[in-house]
């Protein structure tokens, strides 16, 4: 049975229940800040003449809100494999008065779809488990200065709890500790550059987030072998764990602009503490509970104490939006160790 919901300034009629590959058309609700972001991001990089390619797309309501919510865009392709998401994803736009000069919709595979549209601007990958079966394709489609987004949901192999399926999907040992977040989403970074390396293409990420139950990371195309070549050197081990990207998750600057468009308070609160955690320049963040822990510390401060006693000595110091009792900053462990006690 369909539901008509309304998500941005989009209507959609979707099939609601429990979130699965069962769904008749799959939509999950819970991904509405993903595709809140995905808007945001996109009106910040204020590209023009638009072209978005959108091969997992189900309803369409994400390609929909695209059209009606970020300037500059001059066609969507929106594809799934689907016969009744095709049908779906046309009714909706129907419902929401869609100029069809603007958007094409295709029922075929992921591969297919790829073969049988222009090169595009814009490349969501967001995929029910592991992106990796759609990045070759995809990347490949990828206009030079392009965008890709890739979700990834298949965290128990990323994450580490399932290490065997992590090295043959993503060619590395995962990290089983506090930052196994952090640790899974420089996994996935690594391995998408990596596919990209192959075709001489430089993709850096500008926007990397963990939230509810998935990775999302939006890359540019930087030109230029020389580029390539940067990447891959910062690919590499961290606790005996990787190969994991080694280099920045963050654009800064499109961080901030994203989290002051956002009108969602929820969600500002969220991109408020990712634009404060990307000022920070580093790789892994402190636990301060392993941290107190292994040092023997049972009394220990708040951590807005602790951050306050950080910056106080000339430090920078965030929380971290991958777990609540992480601590970024670019202080040495002792400093943060002094910082924790009472």
């Amino acid at each position: 049975m369909q539901s008509l919901i309304t998500e941005g300034k989009a209507k959609a009629y979707v099939h609601l229940g429990k979130i699965s590959r069962r769904l008749e058309v799959f939509y999950n609700p819970v991904m509405k800040h993903n595709r809140d972001i995905t808007v945001l991001v996109l009106k910040a990089m204020k590209r023009k003449n638009l072209i978005a390619a959108l091969p997992l797309e189900a309803s369409g309501i994400r390609g929909i809100r695209i059209i009606k919510e970020v300037p500059g865009v001059k066609h969507v392709f929106m594809n799934d494999g689907n016969p009744k998401a095709a049908v779906l994803m046309k009714k909706n736009l129907n419902l929401n008065i869609i100029n069809g000069n603007k958007i094409t919709v295709f029922n075929l595979d992921a591969d297919q779809f790829f073969q049988h549209i222009p090169s595009g601007d814009y490349i969501d990958i967001d995929p029910f488990g592991s992106p990796t079966p759609f990045l070759d394709a995809a990347i490949k489609k990828l206009k030079r200065g392009g965008i890709l987004a890739v979700t990834a949901t298949d965290l128990g192999a990323l994450a580490g709890t399932f290490p065997v399926a992590c090295r043959r999907k993503y060619w590395a040992e995962p990290l089983y500790t506090a930052s196994m977040h952090e640790s899974g989403i420089r996994i996935l970074i690594r391995r998408v550059q990596l596919v990209a390396a192959s075709y001489d293409r430089a993709l850096l990420p500008v926007f990397s987030y963990f939230k509810d139950h998935y990775y999302r990371v939006f890359f540019i195309d930087a030109k230029g072998k020389a580029n390539v070549d940067r990447i891959l050197k910062q690919h590499g081990l961290i606790a005996h764990a990787g190969p994991m990207w080694k280099g920045l998750l963050w654009d800064a600057k499109l961080v901030n602009q994203c989290a002051k468009r956002c009108e969602d308070s929820e969600l500002r609160k969220f991109l408020s503490l990712l634009a404060e955690e990307s000022s920070i320049p580093g790789i892994l963040f402190f636990d301060i509970h392993d941290l107190a822990k292994r040092h023997h510390v049972h009394a220990f401060k708040r951590m807005g104490d602790v951050l306050k006693k950080l910056r106080s000595k000339g430090f920078k110091a965030s929380r971290t939006h991958f777990i609540g009792w992480g601590l970024r900053t670019n202080a040495p462990e002792r400093a943060v160790l002094n910082a924790l006690k009472r």
